[in-house]
């Protein structure tokens, strides 16, 4: 068992150390080839291969914002920032996408630029095509590398990774065919070629912008695992309905708050129990929630125009009110519970232990009782308890 256990552990830190190695592996790489690309791109003239210097290099500040978006949003909570630091990594999702467009719609210009005016255009040189055959295979070459040490590792992220590397290749496949068609003499086909590669960036870049708006901008769950929650709340025991959930997105965790009803005449703190129940079993269940706000209701205000007891009297006024109608002497009431149910206000009042006994006063206050509820326009009920143990 313990070798066992110290196998996994020894496992989790090889993952975490092969997976910072290859990541920094692709980041060396894809440095050598855009300096090679910009160089050979500039001296032979081939617009093809500084956009493909440029979607390489994007990759490279791709990959360097990762890994520092990732160490800012681990931080813990503080002061300043109460639910986290899993924006961060939005922020920079989004500063990302905007620089991979801005990228993009420059070559795209450049590129349409040069088309207009192609009877001008240097010839490409044959340095061109060797330096994109080689990018090529290195990009290959580090699919393969990657997805090899991805799949042993079993890790998602990594053989996602290794498919971006692949994805590379493949504008690298469309510069290669552009420069040997300039080469060859149709000095469209890399202009052509990075307009195609430029295209690839503006989508890249559209797409990780898009997705950090979204959650800027508060986007709720999607369907189902608001579906999840809702069920998860609604099976805790005490919760008899729920009502105004609502949910948003914080990097990858989410903020959720809900309305539940509990039943009308329990007491605030066993209310607060089924709230707090609420709130742990989603956590538990839901591991993607950071924290759950629980609203307890103890009747259904989400109609519009529904009725609020805020409309009602307080306790204040309510105990003259009783005082009045019953006619008590100091002590001889213990405590009251009011309920504010149904636009109306229900009290129970326990009396002490020695009215017990007197049936000819306890007679007169329920006849009392009657008389004021039939007037009374806030009271709804009023119940009399009598406490014969001791406290």
């Amino acid at each position: 068992m313990g070798g066992e256990h110290h196998h996994h552990h020894h496992a989790k830190g090889e993952r975490y150390a092969e997976g910072r190695r290859i990541t920094w592996v692709s980041v060396v790489v894809n440095v050598v080839l855009t300096a090679m690309q910009v160089v050979v791109g500039v001296v032979a003239h081939s617009q093809s291969l500084i956009a493909d210097a440029m979607h390489t290099l994007s990759d490279v500040v791709a990959d360097g914002f990762v890994l520092w978006a990732n160490r800012r949003s681990a931080e813990a909570a503080d002061a300043d920032h109460p639910y986290g630091h899993g924006r961060y990594e939005t922020a920079a999702s989004l500063v990302l996408g905007l620089l991979l467009m801005g990228t993009g719609a420059g070559i795209l210009l450049a590129a349409a630029g040069r088309l207009q005016d192609i009877g001008n255009a240097p010839q490409v040189g044959m340095a061109a095509l060797w330096a994109a055959l080689f990018t090529l295979a290195a990009k290959e070459g580090l699919f393969r590398y990657m997805l090899g040490i991805a799949e042993r590792l079993r890790s998602p992220m990594l053989v996602a990774n290794a498919w971006h590397a692949r994805a590379d290749a493949l504008s690298s496949l469309v510069v290669a065919a552009g420069v040997g068609g300039a080469v060859l003499g149709f000095p469209f086909a890399d202009a052509v070629a990075a307009i195609v590669v430029g295209g690839m960036i503006v989508k890249a870049g559209a797409g990780f912008a898009w997705e950090a708006i979204r959650e800027l901008i508060d986007t709720g769950l999607d369907a189902e695992e608001v579906a999840t929650i809702r069920r998860v709340l609604a099976q805790t025991p005490g919760v008899v309905d729920l009502h105004d959930l609502r949910t948003r997105r914080m990097a990858h965790k989410a903020l959720v708050d809900a309305h539940i009803r509990v039943a009308s005449r329990i007491s605030v703190s066993e209310g607060h129990r089924v709230a707090e129940s609420a709130r742990r079993r989603v956590l538990a269940e839901c591991p993607q929630v950071l924290d759950v706000l629980v609203h307890v209701d103890a009747e259904d205000d989400s109609r519009p125009g529904g009725f609020s007891p805020i409309e009602l009297p307080g306790r204040e006024a309510l105990m003259e009110r009783l005082a009045a109608l019953l006619d008590l002497a100091p002590g001889e009431m213990e405590k009251v519970l009011f309920h504010y149910l149904g636009r109306k206000v229900e009290a129970e009042v326990f009396l002490a232990p020695r009215l017990a006994g007197d049936l000819v006063r306890l007679a007169t206050l329920r006849e009392r009782v009657e008389q004021g509820l039939a007037t009374d326009p806030v009271l709804g009920a009023i119940s009399l308890h009598c406490r014969i143990a001791p406290k």
